[in-house]
């Protein structure tokens, strides 16, 4: 097949697609997006996160909001949907990763990771208008430098990096960080609702830059649409096909035919991709390494609630993360925060209880606590003002430790599922998020909020931690027996075809990994020719 619809099509808008979508655009490409999310201008977002049609995402039942939540055995998701990708919900927080990342033994013989993505690194921070350290100071701030003291970690307490406009409060003013050729911006308000979306305009989402540059350079960008098939062709090239995002009938599908693909989906979508196209036979040379070193960034989501505090302590005021400090040399605590109104994920919360890998009693432990101080458990767990009430701890760790997934067929039908993978077991909790949680909630008390306590989440009690940062699974490696992408981030066996999202992250990086996801797809894209010249990219 000489002629096609489109140069490239990417299947997704977040962090890797969007960097895909304006590179190949200034190359030259035609290049269509597929996103199954929906399009959001400021105003569209919810005011909090109980509009739960424009905040959570269940299509089949009418919610085309931002926030993804999937489960799997071992693990609960929480993930982004909307054109923008996970910047729509994302903490804005943009950290570099420790020397080990770039260390780790998937990946470390196959080039020198920290050198070469320096320069990388730097383009991402440019684009993603990172301010190096969180300009701000406030209750929150002082609570976690205090709980960080209090821990004897003191010195590792830092203000986070962050993309955001911290212009003249709730001013207009012209692109500032592309010289005009972007989107007028708002000054942060200090709102904390950054996780719902930002209706301000000071959020530096993905439509803010790469996607507002390159629909200017030509890029066509399709919400709505959810990729369902992507076939190899017998002369080359691919048949991708997509049909309405969350449709029960006429599901409009159609496809269209391009030179390559970029798989940019997100870790979970890009995975089902994979799975379900080898399963099928659309793509059957896929490594059979697909699933393998799936990571949740050993993460967890604890933190501290008071029942009552005093109007001084603002704890929903500012942008959603902004401090961070290291309990030891591989985990790392970040303070986040809803703003006023924003309580619906509150409900995901409940009462600390210890990590014994029985379920029974955990169970018991957490009725104890209710029955010896039922009144104070049931105000603790009130949503009322939930989130002006409380610090999440969001835990990260660099520990070496993965899941493998894989399909099944349940009811009828193929889902994804996990097992415990290589390394350490992912951890169903993890003590240095107690411990973090609990100088929190002493802190918190200090300061006014009474009575504080350490909390925990329900998925937790049943052993299933939470992460915000699902990755991995298609991993770059040297060969096709370890992984599924090159170091090009060209899918082994299927010339044309590239996975540039967090799926192709092969390690726990310890810190959010939007930065590295957008400094990784940098690199990748800097290595393809112009449109219509030779494949000019080293070969392995």
């Amino acid at each position: 097949m000489t002629e096609f619809d489109e140069d490239v099509v990417i299947v997704g808008s977040g962090f890797g697609g969007s960097v895909a979508a304006l590179r190949l655009a200034e190359k030259g490409y035609r290049v269509r997006v597929y996103e199954a999310g929906r399009r959001f201008e400021d105003e569209d977002f919810a005011k909090t996160s109980w509009n739960v049609r424009r905040y959570l995402w269940a299509p089949a039942f009418g919610c085309f909001g931002v926030q993804r939540i999937h489960r799997l055995p071992h693990v609960m998701i929480l993930a982004g949907a909307g054109v923008g990708g996970g910047s729509l919900n994302y903490a804005n927080t943009l950290y570099q990763p420790g020397a080990s990342f770039f260390q780790d033994p998937q990946w470390r013989g196959i080039a020198d990771w920290e050198r070469e993505l320096s320069a990388h690194y730097a383009t991402a921070k440019r684009m993603l208008g990172v301010v190096e350290h969180y300009p701000h100071t406030g209750p929150v701030e002082r609570i976690m430098a205090g709980a960080a003291e209090d821990l004897g970690v003191g010195d590792t307490f830092r203000r986070a990096p962050v993309g955001v406009w911290f212009g003249k409060p709730g001013e207009r003013t012209p692109d500032p960080f592309f010289d005009g050729e972007g989107p007028e911006r708002t000054g942060c308000t200090l709102c904390g609702n950054c996780m719902v979306g930002c209706r301000v305009g000071a959020k530096n989402t993905l439509m803010k830059n790469y996607l507002a540059l390159a629909e200017r350079r030509g890029v066509a960008i399709e919400s709505l649409r959810t990729v369902i098939d992507v076939a190899e062709l017998p002369g080359g090239g691919f048949a991708v096909t997509t049909q309405r995002s969350g449709a029960w009938l006429r599901r409009g599908r159609r496809t269209v035919t391009a030179r390559q693909v970029v798989l940019a989906a997100g870790t979970w979508g890009t995975q089902q991709l994979l799975h379900r196209m080898k399963e099928s036979g659309s793509l059957p040379r896929i490594s059979d390494a697909v699933g393998r070193l799936t990571r949740t960034n050993s993460e967890a989501l604890d933190g501290a609630i008071a029942t009552k505090v005093p109007e001084s302590l603002e704890l929903a005021r500012g942008v959603a993360i902004t401090t961070s400090f290291h309990v030891d040399d591989r985990t790392h605590v970040e303070n986040v925060r809803y703003g006023p109104g924003s309580n619906l994920m509150g409900a995901l919360a409940t009462a600390l209880v210890p990590g014994d890998r029985r379920l029974g009693a955990r169970l018991t432990n957490l009725a104890a606590q209710v029955l010896r101080s039922p009144m104070r458990q049931f105000r603790l767990g009130n949503l009322r003002r939930w989130s002006e009430r409380g610090i999440i701890a969001l835990v990260m760790q660099t520990a070496d430790n993965s899941l493998t997934l894989s399909l099944r067929r349940r009811f009828g039908r193929l889902v994804m599922t996990s097992e415990q993978g290589h390394g350490e077991p992912n951890p169903s909790y993890l003590p240095q998020a107690h411990a973090a949680a609990a100088a929190i909630a002493a802190r918190v008390e200090r300061d006014g909020g009474e009575p504080a306590e350490a909390r925990g989440s329900w998925p937790e009690v049943f052993g299933i931690p939470l992460t915000a940062h699902f990755l991995g699974g298609a991993v770059i490696s040297s060969s096709p027996e370890e992984g599924v992408i090159d170091a090009y981030h060209r899918v082994w066996g299927h010339p044309g075809l590239h996975v540039v999202d967090g799926s192709a992250v092969p390690a726990n990086p310890g810190v959010n990994p939007s930065l590295t996801i957008t400094a990784l797809a940098e690199r990748a894209l800097s290595y393809w020719p112009r449109a219509g010249d030779d494949d000019v990219r080293p070969v392995q």
